[in-house]
């Protein structure tokens, strides 16, 4: 964008101002609105400003491509100044910042406090445009106040002040997402219910009957012991299409409830880089992903149809036609590392003995996830929204267990855990595979914890953005772990070659698994694709984006000195939740365990998005 051509405009610095924070101000109400519609991760959108005053030179280049086109050193600063700027915001030349002061703007301009080395350009002394929220003309009254204040009281900079209210804001935005779609699934359980004519008529006696169950259920053993080799769901029931979905009524009372039950959820979450609620957002919109990629093709559009409708229930496993599946298995990927503190399962059992002893040392973390996010689950105000997600008591059954084995299927070094998904995959899709219903439900099973597990860590089958994204944000979590002597090992030592491990012990050969589930179609070659593109660009560029994490991680812990770690906390060859990538890693002496090697024959589905790291527009005046 230019102004000033092709009549000169004495206030083009003004006026290209006024348009930057315009344009800002449009990228962000755009994003929050497509984010509603498309997931949290849309948020991750932006656009990036360069601004530059000068004189330029016009005119239409001959060729086959002609047209109308400005040149000269003017255009380039611009670009310099847009490439070098940071997302969200507006980065302006000195040049740019005299004219505004000039025009008395200075209380528009702040001056960027590190110098910038532009290509071409050498060093460049510049400024941050602020956002049109964010200025407030100084006056004389607030000068003489400021001289008033205290030396040692500094207020923090608007940009500081904004960071909690926009981290707020993005949470909320989260939960309502969340909640949107759980709703969803909500209305297809009712519909089906409805259709199918198996809502409650017992009434209180059936309701005390899934308040026993309910009962039984949180105050019985250990999830870990929960876990069932096939969990068996319901056979296709045409009734089920006759009934809309958009025409269900859920009631106020279980849309409140829903949204109170996710924002409790959202509440569990530890203010930690990786395992947070954002992170178990972006699960939850990949296992949404995956899950509307369960489909025949030539059957979808036609689902709405009984005869396609049971075609499509065989060639899925029955995992399309049962909506109580996939609201599990959504909400599943929500709560799975609720009150995740950061660390992987060998140091937590160090650090909570008694979490430890209650869990028998086992899957820690998972268990726990289940465990406090079903005691919310099962509080008395949240009655309404458990009797629309069940009635009857084998729906309660099957609910428990697909949430049970759903989280449970994250712990991927679990050794017993590990063989058991094994022998079932061989079972479900080896030469043995058959086509009655205990194959069939046995397959779904499969397919449904492969998906988890795949959405786990779908980052690595994205695009490199949203992968280097999560993984820098691993490795603050991992670093501030050993800052903090939680952890033994620098996580730099091995990071670089523990991806490459990563990539072809575990996401490269999930990828291959899913195209053998049979029932992603051409989706699987995508997954597949970018997790080798990734694999290639990290095996590139890997070396300079960790030394680039190293320096960001340094900066912001200068000054903090590590703490002695603590002798007896590790173990050898420790390995768990949170530290998938530890296994894999070179930087340690120890042998991974014996796990990595039959995780290179475990089966993964894996899930693709493509993010822009954001939109950039160079401004010239």
């Amino acid at each position: 964008a230019v102004c000033g051509l092709p009549k000169p405009n004495k206030d083009h610095a003004l006026a290209m101002a006024k348009f930057s924070r315009d344009c800002m101000e449009k990228m962000d109400s755009l994003v929050h609105r497509l984010e509603a519609k498309l997931g949290p991760d849309t948020g991750d959108l932006s656009m990036r400003f360069g601004m530059h005053s000068g004189p330029v030179t016009a005119g239409v280049l001959r060729g086959d491509r002609a047209r109308f086109q400005l040149f000269g050193d003017t255009v380039n600063t611009a670009a310099r100044m847009e490439s070098t700027g940071l997302r969200d915001r507006i980065h302006i030349s000195q040049e740019t910042a005299d004219l505004l002061i000039a025009g008395g703007k200075s209380h528009w301009v702040v001056p960027r406090e590190e110098i910038v080395v532009a290509k071409g350009k050498g060093e460049m002394r510049t400024f941050w445009l602020l956002p049109r929220e964010d200025v407030a003309p100084p006056t004389q009254a607030s000068s003489e106040a400021n001289d008033e204040v205290p030396e040692d009281i500094v207020e923090p900079s608007p940009m500081v002040q904004a960071v909690s209210q926009v981290k707020n804001d993005k949470i909320q935005r989260m939960i309502d997402w969340n909640c949107d779609i759980l709703l969803q699934l909500l209305r297809l359980i009712g519909a089906k219910r409805q259709a199918s004519r198996r809502a409650s008529t017992s009434g209180a006696v059936l309701d005390s009957e899934l308040d026993r169950l309910e009962r039984k259920i949180s105050t019985g053993g250990l999830p870990v012991d929960e876990i069932v080799e096939v969990i068996e769901l319901p056979s296709f029931d045409s009734a089920a299409y006759e009934k809309d979905p958009r025409f269900v009524e859920i009631g106020e009372a279980v849309e409140s409830q829903l949204h109170s039950f996710v924002t409790v959820i959202a509440s569990m979450y530890r203010d930690t880089p990786f395992h947070n609620f954002e992170h178990a957002s972006h699960v939850s919109m990949s296992t949404v992903k995956l899950l509307s990629r369960i489909v025949a093709p030539a059957q979808h559009v036609q689902a709405n149809d009984g005869v396609a409708g049971e075609e499509l229930h065989d060639h899925t496993y029955g995992i399309t036609s049962d909506p109580l599946t996939q609201f599990a298995v959504v909400l599943s990927a929500l709560i799975h590392d609720a009150d995740h503190r950061g660390v992987p399962n060998f140091i937590l059992a160090k650090e909570e003995e008694r979490l430890s002893d209650v869990y028998h040392n086992k899957s820690i973390a998972e268990q726990n996830s289940i465990d406090v996010a079903w005691e919310v689950l099962m509080e008395t105000q949240y009655r309404d929204l458990r009797r629309a997600i069940y009635t009857t008591i084998d729906e309660l059954k099957r609910f428990r267990q697909l949430v049970v084995n759903t989280v449970m299927a994250t712990d991927i070094f679990d050794k017993d855990l590990t063989l058991l998904r094994k022998n079932r995959w061989e079972k479900a899709f080896g030469q043995g595979g058959g086509i009655s219903d205990d194959s069939i439900n046995r397959k779904a099973t499969v397919v449904m914890e492969h998906l988890i597990q795949a959405s786990d860590v779908s980052h690595t089958m994205q695009h490199w953005h949203v992968y280097t994204k999560w993984n820098e944000r691993l490795y603050r979590e991992m670093y501030a772990g050993y800052l903090a002597g939680r952890t033994p090992n620098d996580p730099s030592d091995g990071w670089y070659e523990g991806e490459i491990k990563f990539f072809d012990g575990w996401v490269i050969p999930l990828a291959k698994k899913l195209k053998e589930c049979g029932v992603f179609g051409v989706s699987s070659d995508e997954y597949l694709n970018y997790a080798e593109k990734n694999r290639a660009e990290w095996v590139s560029r890997g070396e300079d984006v960790l030394e680039n994490f190293k320096a960001k991680a340094a900066a912001k812990s200068k000054g903090m000195k590590r703490t002695d770690a603590r002798t007896d906390v590790f173990r050898e060859n420790g390995s768990g939740n949170g530290m998938k990538r530890v296994a894999f890693s070179g930087g340690s002496n120890d042998e991974p365990p014996p796990v990595a090697k039959q995780q290179q024959q475990a089966t993964q589905n894996g899930n693709h998005q493509a993010h822009s790291d954001g939109t950039q527009t160079d401004l010239l005046q």
